[in-house]
């Protein structure tokens, strides 16, 4: 179980998110969908405990509050963040990471075997060169190799919390169903797994049918629906959803 509780992040005296709740029960898939610039990425990074942010309230995964722990033990913990803008790092491979994090997670035991045979087949599924397996992080990747590589990351660490920042930002229209379709299998092999999709278009959607959709503004929630609820956006844009009287959608419930 995921969840957020009266979240208030504040940078530089500027306050982002406002009283943000939102519950994301084992195995289930929702969205929070807004403009650009009202926080979303903000939260994600919020719920990796990123540093330089102002924060109070709490977010729970399993029992624990990952606002008391660092990167690194909630990376542990099983909660991956996708990130929109996968930054490249200089001097360590794809295998050496995968290899070192697998190491940490299972106490040093680790079978290189399957180990490259995975990781093969799971670049194949991906229609990832081979090649980047042996390179440096995303350097001299492209925008939708580098989220490819992202999803290698997932396959062979298998998160059971995975957010998705932007995913389907600077993908092709072939990227993002290659890239939808191996997430959509990758929780169909891991039925218990979650998924929080940030986006601001919900043409992803359509390739991972969620089972909630929140409409974010103002750095709150303000609406929550099903799949229809982002249809609507996609007919009438974001400024439908400021009338609060507008019954397309429920208000938010912890159901």
């Amino acid at each position: 179980m995921f969840k957020i509780n009266n979240l208030n992040v504040s940078v530089n005296d500027k306050n982002i998110l406002n009283n943000l709740n939102v519950e994301l029960p084992d195995g289930q898939i929702h969205v929070i969908m807004g403009k650009n610039g009202i926080g979303k990425s903000t939260l994600c990074k919020v719920i990796m405990n990123y540093p330089g942010y102002t924060k109070k309230g709490n977010i729970v995964f399993n029992n624990k509050d990952l606002l008391k722990m660092s990167t690194y033990e909630i990376a542990k913990e099983g909660v991956m963040l996708i990130s929109q803008n996968p930054v490249s790092i200089e001097g360590v491979s794809n295998a050496e990471a995968l290899r070192t994090a697998l190491k940490e997670r299972n106490e040093g035991t680790l079978d290189i075997f399957k180990f490259n045979k995975e990781m093969e087949e799971i670049c194949d599924k991906l229609a990832l060169d081979r090649s980047f397996i042996h390179k440096d992080i995303n350097v001299g990747a492209s925008g939708g190799e580098r989220k490819k590589i992202e999803l290698l990351h997932m396959g062979i660490l298998k998160p059971k919390f995975i957010i998705l920042d932007e995913l389907d930002s600077g993908l092709d229209v072939d990227s993002l169903r290659i890239t939808s379709e191996n997430i959509k299998k990758y929780k169909a092999e891991n039925p218990s797994t979650s998924i929080l999709i940030i986006t601001h278009h919900p043409k992803i959607l359509e390739y991972l049918h969620p089972d909630y959709v929140h409409i974010m503004n103002n750095g709150k929630i303000i609406k929550t629906g099903n799949y229809d609820l982002a249809m609507e956006v996609e007919k009438n844009g974001y400024n439908y959803f400021k009338d609060s009287n507008n019954d397309i959608t429920k208000e938010v419930t912890n159901e």
